[in-house]
């Protein structure tokens, strides 16, 4: 029904800069650069089929389409923002809605969220687990901790977490394969794989100085929880990362052979929120606890 409306985006840089008669303002206003809201506005121009703006030299001024097309924009999107804030505020007053990976909510951030509960009881904590990067300026959710270099557009994002990769494998697999004692007893073993990894066998085996290296011996997962589970059945050594195995290890259901030998990861975890909420009572709380609690890790690079 509506897919041949333009995307939100386009038209919240096309009013700024329609209202502000530069780019520049309505970069700084929206929180993006000037080549985002110059690419924003021409999408919207090529999906409409007009030019909006008369691009001079030190001016940008509205064609006669893009005056046209101005007002009903402004009123729309007040509209929607009027309608949305009505919505909002029927909403638990101090719920906090967090977007995070599979991977990390499964073995890092569900298991603590108890601790967090009972220290705020006032809040209503809301968990949307996902691997993909939801669009915070939505409104959807309050805040995101994201797996990845730190690139976040039009965002806030601090890093809380980074984290390196050792190999793990069950108590009970040590023991049958004579404790690991050196770094070439696993060429006899089964390595499992993490899909997508720079900081991957190969990497570590480079790292540990050990020449000799199979990528083929074993299981490709495609989330590090996968193969830290596999692991912890028994099924192999898994190029365990640090953050995902602390608890595991801490309970005895996973074992360190080889704790020397650790290879940084070439990403990390964001806390990545937006910029109107820098100073949100949600976000410095969460922000609180969560460095309050990676205080407590012992085997995590921070």
């Amino acid at each position: 029904m509506f897919e041949r409306l333009p995307p939100l985006q386009t038209l919240r840089a096309f009013e700024a800069t329609a209202r502000l008669s530069s780019m520049t303002l309505a970069a700084a206003e929206l929180h993006v650069t000037h080549g985002a809201i110059s690419r924003q506005i021409r999408k919207l121009e090529e999906h409409l089929g007009v030019k909006l703006f008369h691009r001079l030299t030190r001016q940008i001024i509205l064609t006669e389409e893009g005056a046209e097309f101005h007002p009903a924009v402004t009123r729309l999107l007040g509209d929607l923002m009027r309608e949305s804030e009505r919505l909002r505020a029927r909403l638990p007053a101090k719920s906090l809605r967090i977007s995070t990976t599979v991977s990390f909510a499964s073995k890092w951030l569900a298991p603590r969220l108890s601790r967090f509960r009972q220290r705020y009881p006032e809040l209503d904590i809301q968990l949307d687990v996902t691997d993909v990067n939801v669009d915070l300026n939505d409104g959807l959710v309050d805040a995101a901790i994201r797996y990845g270099l730190g690139n976040y557009p039009e965002v806030c994002s601090e890093r809380i977490l980074s984290e390196t990769v050792t190999p793990v494998c069950s108590p009970d697999f040590l023991q049958e394969h004579n404790g690991l004692k050196e770094i070439k007893d696993l060429s006899n073993c089964v390595l499992l794989h993490e899909y997508r990894m720079l900081a991957n066998w190969e990497a570590w085996f480079e790292m540990a100085g050990e020449s000799t290296f199979s990528d083929h011996q074993g299981t490709l997962w495609t989330l590090g929880s996968m193969a830290t589970e596999a692991a912890i059945r028994g099924e192999g050594v898994a190029l365990g990362r640090s953050v995902l195995t602390a608890d595991d290890v801490a309970a005895g259901r996973l074992v360190v052979p080889f704790p020397q030998y650790k290879l940084k990861a070439e990403r990390g975890y964001d806390l990545v929120y937006r910029f109107d909420d820098k100073d949100s009572f949600k976000i410095r709380t969460l922000k609180q606890w969560l460095f309050e609690e990676i205080s407590l890790l012992k085997d995590t690079d921070s």
